[in-house]
């Protein structure tokens, strides 16, 4: 019953900023982990950042740690993606997942937003 709809992707210069969100639906998502992945053209989907809901701990990858940001909102609920110094690199379609408690891989995916960095 999870479902995940994102938003926010669009045409941005290098430097700029974008905030992505993913809309939560659900009666189990405050036990899951959030995540973004994305994914460039010939290339593999990667992990960008994730964030448990319940205790925000988060965690990020490499190429994008200092630069992007994950967040969530319990209210909406919406979990973001505030993604600051952008490059081109980062130009990819960008996927919000989210996985269940006890749960190692993440089952539940939004239908992914268009990011584009130009240069």
């Amino acid at each position: 019953q999870v479902q995940l709809v994102e938003s926010g992707g669009g045409l941005v210069q290098a430097g700029g900023s974008l905030r992505l969100s993913c809309a939560v639906s659900g009666q189990t998502f405050r036990s899951y982990t959030m995540a973004w992945f994305r994914q460039a053209p010939g290339k593999e989907r990667e992990f960008v950042a994730r964030i448990m809901w319940s205790t925000r701990s988060t965690s990020y990858a490499d190429s994008v740690k200092g630069r992007f940001t994950i967040s969530r909102d319990n209210a909406k609920p919406t979990v973001y993606l505030q993604m600051n110094n952008l490059k081109p690199e980062d130009t990819a379609v960008y996927y919000c997942a989210a996985r269940g408690l006890y749960v190692l891989s993440y089952d539940y995916w939004g239908q992914g937003t268009q990011v584009t960095v130009s240069s």
